[in-house]
């Protein structure tokens, strides 16, 4: 793989405490694209894939209340065609770059609209991730493997101490078939212990009594962060930096955007109580002089 000399002493420092986000994951993906090796642009296609599920999701459900997301690897007209084409045809042409598991889900969407079965959206969405994270897995690049499996793995972990809580059946809810998602699925009662992973399910297990869901999210996210700093330290210049870089300030991205929506759904609240303040004052002023 190449080197990105560059490219990455010109990186501003990224920390998930920063309050102003100096790039959005859209603008670094315009400025990277034409820098990055032909090999390295499709290793980073796997991050960037996840926003086109999302948006395939959208588009099959036909569900307008969510804006399209810029930073997927197909426009809404691509996935719009695919979908026509592969609702009328078997094969898919040579000159349509479209990674196998959106084709093979887009195929059994369609599969279950000419069976007139009724959709659970919530398992189509987790058909979709287990086909992508199966994928993205086996995308050939050691470092993003691994990140993806420590997400599956930090997923599916939440997921049986959440079916444990609750009652709910495990099987339901695991999704993809590695080592860990196999294990979980037969795990029943018994301690869970992964062996070299015990790290997660240490570390799981204290985040998830979490009370606040924020906190908790979080947390998470730190998590993901250590491992990322831990991964990519000998890494200095190379495509594992560059990757690590975008997934940071994907981090940062979300939260600021998430402290502004709480920050403004607090703000519409502090309106609201005022409002209804205001008003019994009124009403209580009308009374006294009537």
């Amino acid at each position: 793989m190449s080197k990105y000399y560059c490219l990455i002493a010109g990186l501003p420092h990224v920390s998930l405490d920063d309050t102003k986000l100096i790039s959005s994951v859209a603008d670094f993906k315009q400025e990277v694209n034409s820098v990055l090796s032909d090999f390295d642009r499709h290793l980073i296609n796997w991050f960037y894939l996840k926003y086109d599920n999302r948006n395939l999701l959208q588009y099959v459900r036909k569900d307008a209340k969510e804006d399209f997301d810029e930073r997927g690897v197909f426009s809404m007209e691509e996935i719009a065609a695919l979908c026509d084409l592969l609702k009328n045809e078997d094969r898919i042409p040579v000159d349509i770059q479209t990674p196998a598991y959106i084709v093979a889900f887009i195929r059994e969407y369609f599969a279950c609209l000419d069976a007139e079965e009724s959709i659970d959206w919530n398992m189509m969405e987790d058909k979709l991730s287990a086909l992508y994270f199966e994928a993205a897995i086996g995308c050939g690049n050691e470092f993003l493997s691994s990140w993806f499996e420590m997400n599956l793995n930090i997923r599916n972990i939440l997921c049986a101490l959440n079916c444990r809580k609750y009652g709910l059946s495990m099987e339901r809810y695991i999704i993809g078939n590695n080592e860990i998602a196999v294990y979980l699925r037969h795990a029943g009662t018994r301690e869970l212990y992964f062996g070299n992973e015990t790290v997660y399910l240490t570390e799981l297990t204290q985040i998830i009594e979490e009370k606040d869901t924020m906190e908790r999210e979080k947390r998470l996210d730190l998590l993901r962060w250590k491992w990322l700093d831990a991964h990519s330290f000998y890494k200095t210049f190379d495509f594992e930096a560059v990757i690590t870089h975008i997934i940071c300030l994907e981090m940062l991205e979300r939260w600021l955007q998430l402290d502004k929506v709480l920050g403004e759904k607090t703000f519409r609240k502090l309106v609201f109580e005022m409002k209804k303040e205001s008003a019994v004052t009124l009403n209580e002023f009308k009374e006294k002089n009537k």
